[in-house]
């Protein structure tokens, strides 16, 4: 009287853990990118802000948007010089 798993059983139930994982892990990779880019485009937007408060002064001001906000968060300083220098030229 001996209890016996097929080793398929065994098998099948080792690969689904593995596919499992990986799904998981596929699913999780996106979804850290996603609340990177929304942390990035925030501190980018709060050091807009403030430029914008303390550049109201000297006659700074560049329009906080999405695009503006990313750029600042992702390069930090150059970003925002770089939002500077176009400002300039355009």
């Amino acid at each position: 009287m001996g209890l016996s798993i097929p080793y398929e059983a065994i098998i099948a139930y080792a690969l689904g853990l593995v596919l499992l994982y990986v799904v998981g892990y596929l699913l999780l990779v996106p979804f850290k990118m996603v609340l990177r880019f929304i942390y990035n485009g925030l501190l980018g937007g709060l050091m807009l802000w403030g430029l914008n408060v303390v550049g109201g002064f000297f006659g700074v001001n560049i329009a906080i948007n999405f695009v503006t906000a990313l750029i600042a968060g992702f390069l930090g300083i150059p970003g925002i010089i770089l939002l500077l220098i176009l400002q300039m030229i355009l």
